[in-house]
């Protein structure tokens, strides 16, 4: 059984806050779309905006290998002629073989929104899509709030559909709009249209009342074999039905074919890449694709894990492109660490005393601040000290941080610093744009000559968290510093009740990190 899937997310997708592609941006999406297997691909709504059209003239730049691009549009306005259109007219001049037409399902919204009669409308649906048709282009016909009109005028509804069917829809589509129809709603509508139409049918669903994803399931069981969404449920408002959440669902657990075989295991890697196209955080818990989808930390959970993912997963992460993380915590118990010891081939023992030593040091570190769920690299560290299996690479000797500040000249910062390297010592000085920075540029300075490749890393993000707000400017503050290198990324953290000690572990802690992952690599 095949599921039709439908991409909207360079159009309704980018109607969401925050959110506006550039055409560059547009036709890299695309690009990696096609790169999944989508089979349609909205490019846009070329007559109500030129980087729309723009997006259609410079496709030819991008090679495609399934999708197909259609163009968005309304139907002709009232009284006017179908082929002096401006929307109409565009959609013939972005030179696409497909178009998907939207039209008024409602009763309420034709009379209140486009001040027609109810004829009309319906004139203006049959005009628009048979003109596209004897154009030679495939038409979808997307009933804009069909289950509202249903719900209000079941009779007027089912002529919207039948009109565009007569005039050559190849899917009716049906649109939950105001995204507040319930799943049950959704089904038993969806079987009663597919009684009355041969034509195909679709679902376009918004995420207004969170059903979104549930209520797309809910139509393709009851008969739907088009399906409408964006990445990452993108879109204006709440967002769309979420096409990471709606495919897996369809292929892993209802049996249906969406995408072409094995391409599913594309899908994190598409949903990550959009999400920093969009210069939008991408979402730790979201099902199937999210860092944390498969992170498990609760020491019962990871001791059955070891038995048999089964026991706390319900589909194999690597089936959608993600892969399984074990988190270490004050919540964690003896499984979470030598899991994580595995994983990092580090040798231990289970049943040894130092490994549990070590697992009450996590925890009372822990209970300092310290979290290591956001600071892997950190984590790596830290049990390599305690099992022998970390080479020091430098020693801090001294540190000092001098600001400098007077009424006439901004502030300045000032870094100097001893290193220990083997047996010889390294001091230098360097100034900087604050405390931190200083003090960063200072600890590379001294490392640079003997540690080159430290040139190739650099910070991406510095946080800074108050831990404990009642005690003021005293509280101690936990220092997240996330670090890349240009193949790789790392997040390290420090604790202190002075920011600049806690700057200063999570800093010495990215460099040694790099190094350590330097060394593995070379050993390979």
């Amino acid at each position: 059984m095949r599921v039709d899937i439908y991409d909207t997310t360079l159009r309704d997708g980018a109607q969401g806050e925050g959110i506006s592609f550039t055409v560059d941006d547009k036709l890299k999406i695309a690009a990696k779309l096609d790169y999944l297997g989508i089979q349609y691909i909205e490019g846009g709504w070329p007559g109500s905006n030129p980087k729309d059209m723009e997006f259609f003239h410079r496709l030819h730049e991008i090679s495609l290998k399934t999708a197909k691009i259609t163009a968005f549009s309304a139907t002709r306005k009232p009284g006017v002629d179908v082929k002096a259109d401006n929307n109409i007219r565009a959609v013939l001049d972005a030179g696409v073989k497909h178009a998907t037409i939207f039209g008024k399902a409602w009763d309420f919204h034709v009379v209140k929104a486009l001040e027609t009669s109810l004829q009309e409308n319906l004139n203006m649906i049959s005009d628009s899509i048979s003109y596209l048709v004897s154009q030679g282009l495939e038409v979808i016909f997307d009933a804009e709030h069909f289950f509202d009109g249903y719900k209000s005028n079941r009779d007027y509804a089912l002529k919207v559909l039948e009109k565009a069917a007569q005039a050559g829809a190849v899917c009716l589509v049906l649109c939950d709009t105001n995204g507040g129809t319930l799943p049950w709603e959704t089904g038993s509508i969806v079987e009663d249209i597919r009684q009355h139409f041969a034509v195909p049918l679709g679902i376009h669903v918004h995420n207004d009342s969170g059903l979104a994803a549930a209520n797309t399931l809910m139509a393709v069981k009851a008969g739907a074999s088009h399906v409408q969404g964006t990445v990452n449920g993108y879109g204006e408002r709440c967002g769309n039905a979420d096409l990471c959440t709606v495919i897996p669902s369809l292929e892993l657990k209802m049996g249906y074919r969406t995408l072409p075989s094995g391409n599913l295991r594309r899908l994190t890697e598409l949903s990550r890449y959009v999400s920093e196209i969009a210069n939008m955080p991408h979402y730790n818990h979201q099902p199937y694709v999210g860092h944390g989808a498969f992170a498990h930390k609760g020491g019962i959970h990871v001791s059955a894990m070891l038995k048999d993912s089964l026991t706390y997963e319900h589909v194999n992460p690597e089936d959608v492109g993600n892969h399984r993380r074990v988190l270490v915590s004050e919540l964690s118990g003896l499984s979470n660490l030598l899991y994580k010891a595995k994983e990092l081939n580090i040798d231990v023992n289970a049943y040894d005393s130092e490994t549990r030593r070590v697992m009450r040091q996590i925890k009372e570190l822990e209970n300092q601040g310290f979290q290591y769920e956001g600071a892997e690299a950190s984590l790596e560290l830290l049990l390599r000290k305690a099992f022998s299996q970390f080479k020091d690479y430098f020693q801090l000797k001294n540190l000092k941080v001098i600001l400098e500040k007077n009424e006439e000249e901004p502030t300045t910062s000032e870094a100097m610093i001893k290193i220990v390297v083997g047996d010889r010592l390294y001091h230098t000085a360097a100034d900087g744009d604050g405390p931190v920075n200083a003090m960063d540029n200072a600890l590379r300075k001294a490392l640079d000559e003997v540690y080159p490749a430290i040139k190739d890393m650099h910070l991406t993000d510095y946080k800074v968290r108050v831990l404990n707000g009642n005690e003021g400017t005293a509280a101690r503050v936990r220092v997240l510093i996330d670090s890349a290198d240009g193949t790789d990324k790392w997040s390290t953290v420090g604790v202190s009740e002075n920011i600049i000690e806690a700057s200063f572990q999570a800093l010495a802690d990215s460099i040694n990190y790099m190094l350590v992952k330097r060394d593995k690599a070379t050993t390979r």
